[in-house]
């Protein structure tokens, strides 16, 4: 049929029960059948739709036995059903629409799976995930928890003066993170462009035409390896502050994780340094040889290692496996030159800067910095990436002459951060893998 004449969801009708079963209202139900019984004179099906479940009840001398005859034929379970009827509570003490007129809405033509289909096969649950979401409540409501969690985000930050912006997804130059980008390719105008890896240096230009804390939520886009943290496309949260420090921004991050989930105000947060962290782990430090560090990186099993990267470069690699053992929130802070591009150096020891991550239960939820704002020092270390991207880093970040220029107009001293969306979802909601928290995550190919 063109038109549903549902008046209103299970949900409501339920709500609702004692006082419209008294008054005998007639109502227009709609819904997916779930379990069907009955049969000859009478007939019972639970119908579902996102609010809940409810029985209807068909009976011969109500709907007329032509009727029973045509529903028992040619309904079957998962088929979308309209029905009118009064409510009731039966016998048996379950309450139940009375029904006198019933539609055929949508047919399924596939059987709905088995009640054990989700768990057998966590495959084709994520291929399938329709299907999942169908049989498994607790993946629905993991799912609507992560809606919740990013309208709530939205909320703290509109409530602290923050202003949502829109950057370009397509960009004739990536950067913004250490990352290999997707390329495509614009017919009109025989342009190579690239999916952004991030939004950064965007939002930073938005900072040098005046706004001074703003914050993206979007999808970036990184050519990476498949794995329990690791999609393909994410989505990430993104925020600029003018005037403020890394400190600043390590509150606010500490702020906005306590409000999603007060449970974190009763954990002990840390604070360690990149270095001394690898130093307690390992008993190596940036005194000590590359071939030190490419040694210690084999012997963790780590692998694919460019032998002529830098030891900073590999400290790296070697931080990302020991992670996992981090179990309570703790801010990984003053991380190498070498893989910050575009954080502001630190005045102690200028090998470091004023950077931080935040880790929690082995994922690396955050990442900010106060900003680099010198133009020149920022082309430096433009300058420096190609290089590494020269000996086959290709995650060094691009050189960016239209962002430098910019910086050249001067950008305020500013903060930022960025929060993987998909990786907190998984923390606060205790899923095993990022494939748990996005609707379709990447699989590769059937055939």
């Amino acid at each position: 049929p063109e038109k549903v004449k549902r008046q209103f969801t299970i949900g409501e009708v339920l709500k609702n029960f004692s006082s419209w079963s008294k008054a005998k209202k007639k109502i227009f139900l709609a819904g997916r059948i779930w379990s069907i019984r009955g049969h000859g004179k009478v007939m019972f099906c639970d119908i579902k739709d996102e609010s809940g479940k409810l029985q209807l009840v068909l009976k011969s001398d109500i709907v007329g036995v032509d009727k029973i005859k045509y529903f028992e034929k040619y309904f079957d379970l998962g088929d979308f059903i309209e029905a009118q009827g009064t409510l009731f509570i039966t016998q048996k003490g379950e309450k139940s629409l009375l029904v006198n007129k019933f539609t055929l809405l949508t047919k399924s033509l596939r059987p709905l799976p088995k009640a054990w289909f989700g768990l057998e096969d966590a495959e084709e649950r994520f291929r399938r995930r329709y299907l999942d979401l169908l049989e498994n409540e607790e993946v629905k409501k993991r799912f609507q928890l992560r809606s919740k969690i990013i309208a709530e985000i939205r909320n703290f930050l509109n409530k602290a003066g923050y202003l949502e912006v829109e950057t370009p997804v397509l960009q004739t130059i990536y950067g913004g993170a250490n990352a290999k980008p997707f390329l495509t390719k614009l017919e009109a105008l025989n342009l190579k462009l690239y999916l952004r890896i991030a939004p950064e240096l965007y939002l930073k230009r938005l900072l040098i035409g005046g706004f001074e804390n703003i914050y993206e939520i979007g999808k970036n886009f990184r050519n990476e390896g498949l794995d329990r943290e690791h999609n393909p496309e994410f989505t990430m949260m993104e925020l600029y502050s003018a005037y403020k420090t890394r400190e600043d921004v390590m509150k606010l991050t500490k702020d906005l994780i306590n409000y999603l989930a007060k449970t974190f105000k009763h954990l002990p947060w840390q604070t360690i340094g990149f270095e001394e962290f690898l130093t307690k782990k390992i008993g190596l430090n940036f005194k000590s040889s590359v071939e030190q560090w490419l040694n210690k990186a084999k012997s963790l099993g780590i692998e694919n290692i460019n032998p002529q990267a830098s030891k900073e470069k590999i400290a790296d690699n070697i931080f990302k496996k020991l992670r996992m053992e981090i179990k309570n929130p703790t801010f990984i802070i003053n991380q190498p030159l070498a893989i910050s591009p575009l954080a502001k150096k630190s005045t102690v020891n200028p090998q470091e800067t004023l950077r931080f991550q935040l880790i929690i239960d082995g994922w690396e939820i955050a990442n900010g910095f106060s900003e680099l704002n010198d133009p020149i020092d920022q082309k430096e270390r433009f300058q420096e990436q190609a290089k590494l991207k020269e000996k086959g880093d290709l995650e060094a970040h691009p050189q960016d002459t239209d962002f430098i220029e910019a910086l050249e107009y001067g950008m305020p001293p500013a903060a930022g951060l960025g929060i993987g969306i998909d990786r907190l979802v998984a923390v606060l909601t205790q899923a095993p893998s990022l494939k748990e928290v996005i609707f379709f995550p990447f699989m590769r190919p059937k055939d």
